[in-house]
């Protein structure tokens, strides 16, 4: 599995220091919906004054009722009656309340979380996604937010019900009786006590169940994705056993933490029930001794079990809120992950953001571009390009060609933004390309992937993604110049049909076309072509090349090839080794140099050449 351990616990270490006060960012979070917040506090507000009022009305009724000899007490039973129907419509409608407005709040809460996390991730560079795990991201998206908003809205239901209770009832125990309500205030301190002994204990073990849930929804979406790999290398029981083993470090972690968090309930029950009986004694006696009424002793009983009963619920919910901690940390930190390529203040006030661009000042894109002694380095790797120098004019047809590990993608992802260089600069149209916006840069580009991505939807929508104003007359314009037409044709819905998740309806070669088709769509100034006809059969290349040449007039066009013969006609071509460019110039100068191109290029023909004599072979003499 690509996903371990180490990923996971380096991302542990960096969510302290990046999530600064997580619950400062939450609460502003659920009160971005006031109405529904404020709601929720004051019918748990009026809940928690019922708890409170209502062993009153019952101590009145017995005092009034059962313990008075007036003969006229019964007269005005009819106030009795009403008090008691108004409380209970009053409860009816305070839970009606709380359940209604701490469901909005989870819903809400939960819709802010996740929709601020996926925007800062639209923000966030490769870089980004280099040293983070995919799985790491989706649990925080997915399990993170609804954990987080699910205690959030119950967890704060019950813990302001207890605290508002608790010291209601304590006030009105001191107001009566400050000696039997002594006893409850010495309790306190032990209940104090207990809850932070267990609380560092709870938060470990739920930091490590989340970690462990990041390692096995790693696990699945690994799984997932390499499904076909997986089966044809027959290490479905290796992944099998690797699975098993996360979800066992899962499992141990998650009853751990269940443990101290199910500790609260016994311990709580004990000491509650402690004070319960230890008012009864106490009070016994001076009820005996003449000190206390009947009435009294109940109204304390009364108010003791209901006391306790909120410290029991508040107990559970600092538990809870220990595992909202650790989920709060995680997403916080991927909400404030703050991007390492960003535009400077003074260009984000003329070009505007990437969600807000200012489209009326945006320049023209010519497509001349330098690099002006532009050293450059991964996050984790060795230096790939040092004092790098080079000048493209603008609409020439660039060709990057090399052994892997060259810097031909390197190249092109500076160019690009995607990365940017450690020093040094590089130049658009004379400009550094800090002083303009990213979203400038980024729409002024068409870029063909070797592995074409599609999202969900049909042929036109995918296309239309390079150019979301244009027409379906002009997507399907476009899909005709690629030759796409051909294969559209034989499908149902045509134009219309469903590519499937990623793409999954259509094979790699069709999947590239309608990659192409959104580059043109696009009608970009700088076209990149990243081993784009590497999926592509001959005969779909030969269409396809055609198509290319179209595109590319009038556009700065980088070409990263490994097949050699698709890059025989560009204007240059830069031949790459160790992160330098070690000979420049067209296909036949280049070969008449005899050097480091030439050999690669008559290696790859004899290659070619073998291939298509045993292939012929293969054919006229089939076993």
């Amino acid at each position: 599995m690509a996903y371990d351990a180490d990923e996971e616990e380096l991302n542990d270490l960096d969510y302290h220091s990046h999530a600064k006060g997580p619950w400062k960012k939450i609460i502003k979070t659920v009160f971005k919906h006031k109405g529904y917040a404020i709601g929720l506090l004051v019918s748990v507000l009026v809940l928690a004054s019922l708890d409170v009022g209502y062993p009153l009305i019952n101590s009145y009724a017995i005092s009034h009722y059962f313990q008075s000899n007036d003969p006229a007490r019964f007269d005005n039973i009819w106030v009795i009656i009403v008090a008691y129907i108004s409380v209970s419509i009053a409860y009816g409608i305070c839970v009606f309340s709380f359940l209604f407005f701490a469901g909005k709040v989870e819903i809400k809460t939960s819709y802010e979380l996740r929709k601020e996390a996926y925007l800062n991730l639209q923000k966030l560079p490769f870089s980004y996604f280099d040293r983070t795990a995919q799985g790491w991201i989706m649990a925080r998206v997915t399990s993170d937010a609804r954990k987080l908003s699910e205690i959030i809205s119950w967890g704060c239901v019950d813990l302001l019900w207890g605290l508002l209770s608790m010291f209601g009832i304590l006030g009105v125990l001191l107001v009566v009786n400050i000696k039997l309500a002594i006893i409850i205030l010495i309790l306190l301190p032990l209940m104090v006590f207990l809850t932070f002994f267990i609380r560092k204990k709870i938060l470990a073990s739920y930091r490590d169940a989340r970690k462990y849930n990041s390692l096995i929804t790693a696990a699945y979406n690994e799984g997932f994705m390499g499904a076909k790999a997986s089966k044809s290398l027959v290490i479905e029981k290796k992944n099998s056993a690797e699975f098993h083993s996360k979800a066992l470090d899962y499992k141990k972690a998650s009853l751990r933490a269940v443990f101290f968090s199910a500790l609260f309930g016994p311990i709580t029950f004990i000491v509650c029930y402690a004070g319960v009986g230890t008012t009864l004694y106490v009070g016994g006696r001076m009820v005996l001794m003449g000190t206390l009424t009947v009435t009294t002793l109940y109204l304390f009983v009364d108010y003791t079990i209901k006391f306790f009963d909120p410290i029991m619920a508040v107990s559970r919910v600092i538990g809870d809120f220990q595992q909202a901690q650790a989920s709060a940390e995680r997403i916080i930190t991927l909400i404030e992950e703050q991007p390492e390529i960003v535009d400077r203040p003074d260009v984000i006030a003329k070009y505007g953001t990437i969600f807000e661009p200012k489209y009326e000042n945006f320049e023209p894109l010519i497509g001349e571009i330098e690099f002006k002694d532009v050293t450059f380095k991964y996050n984790i790797g060795e230096t790939v390009l040092k004092n790098f120098n080079l000048h493209i004019p603008a609409g020439s047809s660039v060709a990057l060609v090399g052994h892997t590990g060259s810097g031909k993608s390197t190249i092109v992802n500076l160019i690009c933004r995607f990365y940017e260089p450690t020093s040094g600069d590089i130049l658009i149209d004379g400009h550094s390309y800090k002083d303009r916006s990213i979203t400038w840069l980024h729409s002024n580009i068409g870029y063909v992937l070797q592995s074409p991505q599609l999202f969900s939807g049909t042929i036109i929508d995918n296309v239309r993604y390079g150019n979301l104003e244009a027409t379906d007359e002009q997507v399907i314009e476009a899909l005709k110049t690629v030759a796409a037409d051909e294969f559209i044709s034989k499908l149902d819905l045509g134009y219309n049909s469903l590519v499937g998740e990623g793409g999954s309806k259509l094979s790699v070669g069709e999947r590239q076309l309608i990659s192409f088709a959104r580059a043109i769509v696009a009608n970009p100034k700088i076209l990149v072509l990243d081993e784009a006809t590497s999926s592509i059969d001959t005969k779909t290349e030969t269409l396809i090349q055609k198509a290319v040449e179209i595109v590319m007039k009038g556009r700065t066009t980088f070409m990263i090839a490994h097949r050699l013969s698709t890059v025989v006609n560009a204007d240059i071509i830069l031949v790459m080794k160790d992160g330098e460019v070690v000979e420049s110039g067209k296909h036949h100068e280049l070969l008449a140099k005899k050097g480091y191109y030439f050999e690669l290029y008559r290696n790859q023909f004899t290659e070619e050449a073998v291939k298509r004599i045993l292939d012929k072979e293969t054919l006229a003499n089939p076993i």
